[in-house]
């Protein structure tokens, strides 16, 4: 008999009852659980989620997590920590982290009064500076900053304004008390996630959040998109989101924001600056930008003014921010309020700003600039928390992070204090904020962890704040939170701002005239044409050699051994050669005259040191399709990045399965996207890729394969390349022959994976791309399509020899060289310099 006491079943933690309510057993601490001290109101909503959640796992919290992380995994949610190579699954937790409307509104509140107050300071700072000719801030708090950028002191924003989206961070107490710990006024790094978290704890549980009132945040996503619209120079203006690339740890969340706001995701590279305007390159001509929102430091985004070393930004930027042409969320040089430093002055700023206390106090911050607040700093040295007033690296204190100074060993003391001494002004001292704790799944189990969290704020299009009604919550699964930034153990978290039982609050949508009518997905970057473009020929690389593998075991006689072959080359040695060539195959062995078709295939389904290989070219097509995740849908991502399943170099059939894994896949990914980008440039391209790619490979197959003469068994091959056989033996009644065959595979316009059929699909996508001549002639890559479809047109089978076919192979690859200088990113042509700057 249960004496009443905590049971466990499974990896769950429950009361005497298996269905009784998980958060009874909840270990909260003795002070500061935003659960164990939530009003009357909001408690029985923390048992409910945390009821929902235990029964949505069947009795198994740890049931719930796998199935949030599959979700995650199809949102193709994803970010890098720092020297991380590759993507990790963005970190969710099933229980989200509930504020009930009354201290909301407390919040939002302050927040919007923080806003305003540092707009008002980051516009001082740039325009008449008079906060600091008045002595309420030091001029060594701007000018020091990194983040300060003197070029654009004296340019003022279109619409007046320097802060369009802005992020904070916050903590709450163990009192309950709310504390800011960081503005972010460069880079709102999370607002995507936030979006995300919101989309996938949705999809994983249902009416849950409805059910209990949390209000939606889609409307303020809308507010951000107007906001920074309303400022742009055209009624209908064209947006781009300028991301650093996909290498940069937020990316996957730059393209989420992309796809969801409608807005161009473009890299420095995609921009260039003519005659004081912004312009996209696409593969209709340069194409204006109206409105940009910026993922780069200021310091990147233009060479000329500032960084002669980025590779990120673009050129001549800041002149178009100088001529009015160009709205920039946030604006240049914006961050110079970010600084900790900042932070020791925003309490009598805001007197002397708003004419009130800050309703949202930042923790209390001694800048080490000022002697007084020096003397305490060091006085209490031990009671308080050391930084970088700028966040950059100082003697003692690496970069970005904090130090205690009760925790802090002698020698680096030392170290410290020296530096102190030196650069007084590099430093400042906080008090340690302890950080209120909330129930968390880990391992299965409601744990008490601390959090903190993110809220984000844009103006919408009257110019007026608008808060997200939620947020993003980073939860620490062990420790203190010490920096901003995700660590290895941390975990992310909904911020549901929950509305009390009948409440009347509704969200208005914003009274908006409606778009006019329009069809078709906008110009296409050509930068995106590339990569789509390598898309379908990686794919198409994939599908042939996966065909010629499987060609390969099927009539192979296994792992058992080399059989006795005869002296005269046989299909198998051709497929093989043909592999090596496309770097699939490793080289033959001195005593190799007669490679095993068993081994050639192990090696191209595994060996990760081939080029040509099917997992390296499965990695080259995920990659790039990591440069197209704001074009793909989510079933194209998942389709993408499906791993290829476990080979066993032993068994046959799993050999064979991974093939037909590997073409399924392909013919899926072709499907897929040809139905979501409907018939586009986008589509053109990607469809153009797979085109040229199977003309070419089908040509290099049947130069391989049938080098002037073949066997039957040869020739069934080069068909089974093209799912020919069923029709040729409805055609022809008879064994494979020469020339029928080359018809089918190279000549014949009706067969869909024949060289012909390329050709012909290779013209007309072209022909339906914008024309940038004004004379009416077609372009070069139309004239020299045109001109290979109808040179294959003219061909007899008789008259395929191998110089023909090496000319049309030559043909093919000329025209894919001509698509990429006409329609593929190129590099800026130098400008021509001033003839009198260089007798300077």
């Amino acid at each position: 008999m249960n004496d009443g006491s905590p049971v466990f079943q499974g990896d769950t933690l429950f009361g005497p009852d298996p269905g009784s309510d998980p958060l009874g057993w909840y270990p909260a601490p003795e002070s500061g659980d935003i659960f164990a001290s939530a009003s009357s109101d909001m408690a029985p909503l923390w048992h409910r989620v945390a009821a929902a959640l235990c029964q949505l796992g069947e009795g198994n919290l740890g049931q719930i997590q796998s199935y949030l992380d599959r979700n995650v995994e199809d949102l193709g949610l994803a970010f890098r920590l720092t020297g991380d190579e590759r993507e990790r699954p963005w970190p969710l937790g099933p229980m989200p982290v509930l504020i009930g409307a009354s201290e909301w509104d407390v919040l939002e509140t302050g927040l919007i009064q923080r806003a305003e107050l540092l707009e008002h300071v980051v516009a001082d700072i740039y325009g008449a500076q008079n906060l600091v000719g008045e002595g309420h801030l030091p001029a060594a708090l701007a000018s020091g900053s990194p983040n300060f950028a003197r070029r654009m002191v004296g340019l003022r924003p279109p619409g007046g304004y320097h802060l369009r989206v802005y992020a904070v961070d916050l903590a709450r107490g163990p009192n309950g008390e709310w504390r800011v710990l960081a503005d972010r006024t460069r880079l709102p790094t999370g607002i995507g996630y936030a979006l995300e978290n919101r989309l996938a704890l949705i999809r994983s549980t249902g009416n849950l959040l409805a059910g209990i009132g949390a209000r939606r945040i889609t409307e303020f996503f809308e507010a951000l998109r107007f906001g920074i619209a309303e400022d742009c120079q055209r009624s209908d203006p064209r947006i781009g989101l300028l991301t650093p690339g996909r290498f940069n740890q937020s990316y996957p969340e730059q393209a989420h924001l992309a796809r969801h706001l409608g807005f161009s995701l473009v890299e420095g590279r995609d921009l260039t600056v003519r005659d004081g305007r912004l312009y996209v390159r696409t593969v209709a001509g340069l194409k204006r930008i109206d409105g940009l929102w910026r993922w780069i430091n200021t310091a990147d985004i233009d060479p000329l003014a500032f960084d002669q070393h980025s590779q990120i930004g673009v050129a001549g930027l800041v002149e178009a921010c100088r001529s009015g042409q160009l709205s920039v969320a946030n604006w240049p040089g914006a961050g110079v309020v970010e600084s900790r430093a900042m932070s020791a002055f925003l309490p009598r700023l805001a007197q002397v700003v708003t004419g009130g206390p800050l309703i949202l106090p930042n923790a209390a911050t001694w800048w080490c600039g000022q002697k007084a607040e020096r003397d305490e700093a060091l006085a209490r040295f031990d009671e308080l928390v050391f930084a970088s007033s700028f966040r950059g690296s100082i003697p003692g204190i690496p970069e970005g992070s904090t130090r205690i100074g009760a925790q802090i060993p002698a020698e680096e003391r030392e170290k410290l204090l020296q530096g102190l001494a030196r650069r007084p002004m590099d430093y400042v001292a906080q008090e340690i904020v302890e950080t209120s704790t909330a129930p968390a799944i880990v391992d299965g189990r409601f744990e008490p962890r601390r959090f903190t969290l993110r809220c984000f704020l844009a103006r919408g299009a009257n110019g007026q704040w608008v808060v997200m009604p939620g947020g993003f919550a980073r939860i620490s699964k062990q420790g203190h939170l010490r920096t901003a930034l995700m660590e290895r153990d941390d975990f992310s978290a909904d911020l549901c701002v929950v509305d009390g039982q009948g409440s009347a609050r509704t969200v208005r949508p914003p009274n908006l005239d409606p778009p006019s009518v329009r069809r078709g997905g906008g110009q296409l970057p050509s930068q995106a044409a590339d990569n789509l473009f390598w898309l379908g020929r990686y794919g198409e690389r994939l599908n042939l050699t996966a065909r010629i593998v499987r060609i390969l075991v099927e009539n192979s006689d296994g792992p058992a051994g080399r059989a006795a072959v005869p002296e005269a080359v046989t299909t198998a040695d051709r497929l093989a050669a043909l592999l090596r060539q496309w770097g699939a195959a490793p080289a033959p062995t001195e005593d190799e005259a007669h490679p095993a078709p068993h081994d050639m295939a192990v090696a191209a389904l595994t060996d990760k040191t081939l080029n040509g290989s099917i997992p390296v070219l499965i990695e080259k097509a995920q990659q790039i399709a990591l440069l197209l995740r704001d074009r793909l849908s989510r079933d194209s991502w998942r389709a993408v990045q499906r791993p290829l399943p476990p080979v066993d170099a032993m068994d046959s059939d799993t050999l064979i399965d991974a093939c037909d894994m590997v073409v399924g896949r392909g013919a899926a990914v072709a499907q897929l996207l040809s139905d979501n980008m409907g018939r586009s440039a986008a589509w053109r391209f990607f469809d153009m890729g797979i085109a040229i790619e199977r003309g070419s490979m089908m040509l290099q197959a049947a130069q391989a394969i049938v080098p002037g003469s073949a066997s039957a068994e040869d020739l069934t091959a080069l068909l089974d390349l093209i799912d020919g056989i069923s029709l040729y033996r409805s055609r022809y009644l008879t064994i494979p022959f020469i020339a029928p065959v080359l018809d089918m595979a190279l000549l014949d316009p009706a067969e869909p994976r024949g060289l012909a059929y390329q050709a012909k699909r290779v013209a007309e996508h072209l022909a339906a791309l914008p024309d940038l001549r004004e004379d009416g002639l077609p372009e070069e890559p139309l004239r020299m399509a045109q001109m290979l479809d109808a040179k294959i047109g003219g061909l007899d089978a008789e008259d395929l020899d191998t110089n023909v076919l090496q000319g049309l192979r030559d043909d093919l690859g000329a025209l894919s060289a001509a698509i990429g200088r006409r329609y593929f990113l190129q590099p800026d042509k130098p400008a021509p310099r001033d003839p009198g700057a260089l007798l300077a």
